[in-house]
C-alpha cells in the first residue's frame, strides 16, 4: 500500500471519529458562555421559543438536567450481580433524553421522520412540542420550569396522578431545574447575543 493511500485512510478514520460535538460546553453554569461557545444552540432555542413559546432558559435548564448538553447522552447500564451488564436503564437518548416511544410519537405527530435526538434543533423542537402538550393536558405554564420538569420526567399521566410526591429526590431535582432556569434567565438578560 502506498504511503499516500495509507495517509488518506488514517485521515479518514480520524475524521470519522468526530461526527459532531458530543461533548458538553465548557462552563455549564454560565448561559452566556454556553450560547457563545455553541451559537447553534441559541439559534435552535430561539426558534423553539418563537414556534412553541417555551423560553430559552427553561429549555436550557431542562437539557442541563437531562444530558448536561451532551448530544449522545445515554442512561447508565443495569448490572446483574454487580458485574454483568444487562442493557440500559431506559431507552432515553440525546440532549432531551427522550424515550424511544415518545420520540416516535413526536416524529409522527410533527411529520419529522428524519429528526434525531442527538441534534440540538430536533431535541429542542421535541421539548417545545412536549411542553406544549404538558401545558394543554396538565395546565402547566411554559415558563414554569419546576412543574414542566416534573411532567417531563413523570409523563403527563404520572404528573396528573402526582407520582412525583413519592419521590423526594425528584422533587429536589425539579427545584434545582427551577433554580438553574432562573439563573440562566438572569444571565441571558445580560448577554450580548445575536
Amino acid at each position: 500500500m502506498s504511503k499516500t493511500l495509507r495517509a488518506m485512510i488514517i485521515v479518514l478514520m480520524v475524521a470519522s471519529c468526530g461526527g459532531g460535538q458530543s461533548s458538553a460546553p465548557n462552563d455549564l453554569d454560565n448561559a452566556c458562555t454556553i450560547l457563545r461557545e455553541r451559537p447553534e444552540y441559541y439559534k435552535a432555542f430561539r426558534k423553539v421559543e418563537r414556534k412553541w413559546g417555551v423560553p430559552v432558559h427553561v429549555q436550557m435548564a431542562t437539557i442541563h438536567q437531562e444530558s448536561k448538553f451532551v448530544s449522545d447522552a445515554r442512561t447508565p447500564f443495569k448490572y446483574v450481580l454487580g458485574v454483568i451488564p444487562m442493557g440500559r436503564q431506559s431507552s432515553a437518548f440525546g440532549y432531551s433524553q427522550a424515550l424511544d416511544a415518545t420520540w416516535e410519537e413526536y416524529r409522527k405527530a410533527q411529520n419529522r421522520r428524519s429528526a434525531k435526538r442527538d441534534r440540538i434543533n430536533d431535541a429542542s423542537d421535541f421539548m417545545g412540542w412536549y411542553m406544549n402538550q404538558t401545558r394543554d393536558r396538565n395546565g402547566i405554564a411554559l415558563h414554569d420550569a419546576r412543574n414542566q420538569y416534573l411532567a417531563y420526567h413523570e409523563g403527563h399521566t404520572g404528573f396528573a396522578r402526582a407520582t412525583y410526591n413519592n419521590k423526594s429526590w425528584l422533587v429536589a431535582v425539579a427545584g434545582k431545574v427551577e433554580a438553574r432556569s432562573l439563573m440562566y434567565e438572569q444571565q441571558i438578560a445580560g448577554c450580548r447575543l445575536r
